[in-house]
């Protein structure tokens, strides 16, 4: 930092860091990044997991051809573990709310410095959570965020209100739930969802899909899958943490 200024508190102290209030999206991201457990390289380029040299990626989405797999790659900003996996829980559970302009400035941070992976992007979106959902729509409260740091409108974020892609009715959750019963909520998630924009500014367009965190990618598949058959030609995933593949 500039002499005579404070260093960041460091993630996950970011409540009583100096720069909570006015840190921008690449100073927080670059500290969090101190403190984070990257993604581990070499990584499956579809998925982000961690792969042994010369050998494919574990997860069966991969190997399948993209029309069927739905996105062409997910990336993420960490892996699921430490206090990124509690302070998620937080928010998501707890509806701690301060968590959102965190999560918010890591996902921008994360945009900013991955220019490659933002070129030809038409529509930056949430993977939704029904109106209803207690203690708090996450992702919603996380993308208002995002939009907010977005400061110099770099990306194509949705104003608060007006998001594209909206949930219409609550679905069973997949959390704990084996590989078929993930998959069931999965397909239930992605049918209860609808683009609210105008069918036009779908239409063979590039899709970022934002969500909380990547475990085995059924419900991402089942959500990219619908947007593709609503005109979308490309969806891309980013998430906040990847949970390390273990099947």
């Amino acid at each position: 930092m500039t002499a005579g200024l404070p260093d960041p508190a460091g993630f996950p102290d970011c409540p009583v860091c100096a720069y909570v209030i006015t840190g921008t999206a690449r100073l927080c991201s670059d500290c969090a990044g101190r403190t984070l457990q990257a993604v581990a390289d070499p990584h499956c380029p579809v998925c982000s997991q961690a792969t042994a040299p010369g050998r494919p990626c574990g997860n069966r989405l991969c190997a399948l051809p993209e029309e069927q797999r739905g996105f062409s790659r997910v990336d993420a900003v960490a892996m699921y573990s430490g206090a990124l996996r509690e302070k998620i829980h937080k928010l998501k559970y707890d509806g701690a709310y301060g968590w959102a302009m965190i999560f918010g400035r890591l996902l921008v941070g994360w945009m900013e410095s991955h220019p490659e992976q933002m070129r030809g992007v038409d529509h930056v979106v949430g993977n939704p959570s029904h109106s209803g959902r207690q203690p708090i729509q996450h992702i919603e409260a996380i993308m208002d965020a995002a939009y907010a740091e977005d400061a110099t409108r770099a990306f194509p974020l949705s104003p608060p209100g007006a998001h594209r892609l909206v949930k219409q009715a609550e679905t069973p959750r997949s959390a704990n739930r084996t590989l078929d019963g993930k998959h069931a909520a999965a397909t239930a998630h992605a049918a209860a969802l609808t683009w609210t924009g105008d069918r036009g500014d779908i239409n063979a367009s590039t899709i970022l899909l934002v969500d909380d965190v990547f475990t085995s990618g059924s419900q991402l598949q089942h959500v990219a899958r619908r947007l593709r058959a609503t005109g979308a030609a490309d969806v891309r995933g980013l998430v906040l943490a990847r949970v390390p593949w273990t099947g």
